[in-house]
């Protein structure tokens, strides 16, 4: 089955699979660079974030990708779509802001602002949140992964599939890697 392909990685040579290898790693090197550079631009641990659920039909469906920022220097105005992680949180949630709890001007220094925000969100769920935040009350600000500027229908799906699926996407890095060793360039 793999006879052909053994024969020729074979016959290209050391000096040919070392500059494929090379190539390779100068792929997966740019791609690195490119969300490091997003993640600075945009002030967000993550620019990108998948959909995972249901929770804000008819806004955003399950496999739609977001693209995040976070402003550093504006607290969150009411309507927006903050995402953030609670505390020991697995994945990001995603949901309006229905209410801000801004601390009396008088309390903060000028150029500073409150970064209290409440647990209680507009989604689609039948149940309370509250289960979500593992007993917090307020998130801070660090909590914070950044609010919805923008996003693309859909397009999520592939990354949803690939962590349902772990052999599959196991399958296609391997396809990939053996595509890249042998391609002839």
């Amino acid at each position: 089955m793999f006879e052909q392909e053994l024969a020729t990685i074979r016959r290209l040579g050391i000096r040919h699979i070392l500059l494929q290898g090379l190539n390779f790693a100068t792929v997966i090197c740019t791609a690195l660079m490119l969300w490091k550079g997003l993640a600075v631009t945009l002030n967000t641990e993550s620019p990108v974030v998948v959909v995972l659920s249901g929770s804000m039909e008819p806004g955003f469906y399950r496999g739609d990708l977001l693209f995040l920022s976070l402003p550093r220097d504006r607290q969150l105005k009411v309507g927006e779509i903050p995402v953030f992680n609670v505390p020991e949180g697995k994945i990001p949630i995603v949901h309006r802001l229905i209410e801000n709890h801004d601390e009396p001007a008088s309390s903060i220094k000028k150029g500073e602002h409150s970064d209290k925000l409440p647990t209680r969100w507009i989604d689609n769920n039948h149940e309370n949140d509250v289960a979500l935040y593992n007993g917090l009350k307020y998130l801070q600000r660090s909590n914070l992964i950044g609010k919805v500027n923008g996003y693309v229908p859909h397009v999520g799906y592939v990354t949803i599939v690939m962590n349902d699926y772990p052999k599959l996407k196991y399958a296609l890095l391997g396809v990939l890697g053996l595509t890249i060793l042998l391609h002839r360039e």
